[in-house]
């Protein structure tokens, strides 16, 4: 919704995960909340803790909201729950349909298909959402490392 939990916090594993797998140099990677509620601020600070106690710095980040060009922009626009899908949706030109997914329906560890908002919650949520994040980051970086490759051919 605001850009200051779960998504910057995906950003952040996923940036991590591209500069590991040596991709980072090949996709551009950010994130933008529903909502401008927060718009100029950092991730929340438990999920700037929550982030850096498994290695990821998230501080650097600022709040914006998704603006319709990102559709045009990026190749894969990820919601991190339904409620953020449906209006991303709503948004969405139907040209750039095929982009818009669920962040989750990339991780096919769990069943689970929301990332739950940690916001109202202890740091406990906050990590439960970075197990999720996890996952389904390891998942998109293995669709897109699989793109690049077949790119390649």
């Amino acid at each position: 919704m605001g850009n200051i939990c779960r998504s910057p916090t995906a950003e952040g594993i996923f940036r991590a995960m591209a500069e590991e797998a040596g991709i980072a140099h090949l996709v551009d990677i950010d994130s933008a909340g529903t909502h401008g509620y927060h718009v100029g601020e950092p991730p929340d600070p438990r999920a700037q803790d929550a982030a850096r106690d498994r290695g990821i710095e998230i501080g650097n980040l600022r709040a914006r909201q998704f603006q319709k060009d990102d559709f045009q922009d990026f190749d894969y626009v990820l919601a991190m729950d339904r409620q953020n899908h449906a209006i991303l949706l709503d948004l969405c030109p139907s040209e750039y349909r095929d982009r818009l997914h669920l962040f989750l329906s990339f991780a096919a560890e769990t069943r689970v298909r929301d990332v739950p908002d940690p916001y109202y919650g202890n740091i406990d949520r906050f990590d439960r959402a970075l197990d999720l994040i996890e996952q389904g980051a390891a998942g998109l970086l293995t669709e897109i490392q699989t793109a690049l490759h077949a790119a390649k051919a």
